[in-house]
């Protein structure tokens, strides 16, 4: 199964119809990947056949920033991402986290260098995966996981750090590392193939157990000035409005993940009910309406905020270097409101589907859902959302560290 792009009659990709058979490749795999969902999740193995499958249907050279006959805009690859999530939540994770990485050229890199990153990504067709951490407000005092020793022509890279998916089926990884000679923070990307490093993969997760999580150990790792991306900055002060979209970018890709959750468990639990599996059968059941229409409500109420936050985030990244810090901190705080409403609605859903129908494996949306939820606090991002609210601040909302 691959992606093919059709050509209109100047000779140039039509973009609609270009997105048009994005999301059917993607409806296709989606379809591949909820046929043994439930075995692949008993199973918890890390993604090594779900990668696959991705590959051959050509997603992760799909998913990448959009450039000249190549990439995708944000929107379609969140949509993208969402239908995945949908059949199997651990495999969107996994095309969230490679998608919203892919852009790391060009949040950290010049335009050159990103250009010819994304364009080797595309033709190599890498997966990508990682875990950045967003700048702190001040200095914790705590000894950095990963640091970098200087060695001509460029560095060695050494210690540990926990990656949420495919660090052991990645072919990029990115992470920020301090470099204590300069005491600059300098984001990186490492082939996990490469001398020095070793994964040490994730076993027994609550949820999520398909997502390949892990921590990625790298002893005196060469890294070469092309692998290196750019400076992260020390603090949100400092940190340029264009660069500062990195994380809630992520976050919000995450967000369609939450949807994709949630929209999956309502679908089970629907054909259940039809199909005469619920505790109890449709008929006429006002209660049994009244509690589909709550949840469909919600479901609904968080795709219109997160859709929302979406269009937001794709005209800032068009932006792209140009943009302002107060635009940015509006965006960032419009994804903590999205992140906010899609954790309560994907937790309450999951949930109470259990309550409607009796079926093997309809409890891996709720562990999916708390897993994905679960380091991300509602108070903390409801502290900033009304910090920016009152204050405009312009320092984009950090999730929780």
């Amino acid at each position: 199964m691959t992606t093919t792009l059709a050509l209109d009659t100047t000779g140039r990709r039509s973009v609609d119809e270009q997105r048009r058979t994005l999301l059917r490749t993607a409806r296709d795999v989606a379809d591949d990947l909820a046929a043994d969902a439930i075995a692949r999740d008993q199973a918890g193995k890390p993604p090594a056949d779900e990668t696959a499958r991705l590959r051959e249907a050509g997603l992760p050279a799909a998913l990448t920033p959009p450039g000249p006959d190549r990439g995708t805009d944000w929107r379609t690859g969140c949509a993208v991402i969402r239908e995945i999530a949908a059949a199997d939540s651990s495999v969107g994770d996994v095309l969230a986290r490679h998608y919203v990485h892919t852009w790391s050229g060009r949040f950290y890199a010049s335009l050159d260098h990103a250009t010819a990153l994304e364009e080797e990504s595309v033709g190599e067709q890498w997966l990508w995966t990682g875990a950045v951490r967003a700048p702190a407000p001040q200095d914790d005092g705590d000894a950095p996981e990963l640091t970098l020793g200087r060695r001509a022509p460029g560095y060695v890279l050494s210690g540990r750090r926990s990656v949420d998916t495919a660090v052991a089926a990645a072919d990029q990884i990115v992470v920020d590392a301090v470099c204590p000679a300069t005491g600059d923070v300098l984001v990186v990307r490492i082939p996990p193939g490469a001398r020095g490093v070793s994964v040490e993969s994730a076993h027994d997760r609550l949820g999520q157990r398909v997502a390949g999580a892990g921590e990625v150990v790298l002893d005196r790792v060469a890294i070469t000035p092309g692998q290196v991306l750019g400076r992260r900055p020390h603090d949100e002060e400092s940190t340029a409005p264009f660069t500062a979209l990195a994380e809630p970018a992520l976050r919000l890709a995450l967000c369609h993940v939450g949807l994709g959750i949630a929209e999956g468990a309502l679908t089970e639990a629907r054909d259940l009910s039809r199909g005469g599996r619920a505790h109890r059968l449709p008929g006429e059941d006002p209660d049994l309406f009244l509690t589909y229409g709550e949840l469909a409500s919600a479901a609904q109420t968080a795709t219109a905020v997160v859709d929302r936050a979406t269009d937001v985030m794709a005209r800032a990244l068009d932006t792209g270097p140009h943009l302002d810090a107060e635009r940015a901190a509006s965006v960032a705080a419009l994804v903590a409101t999205a992140e906010t409403v899609t954790s309560k609605a994907a937790l309450r859903i999951t949930a109470r589907v259990l309550e409607l129908a009796d079926a093997p494996g309809l409890d891996r949306f709720w562990r999916n859902a708390r897993v994905l939820t679960a380091h991300r606090p509602a108070a903390h991002r409801l502290r900033s959302i009304g910090e920016h609210y009152l204050n405009g601040s312009h320092p984009v909302v950090a999730a929780f560290r």
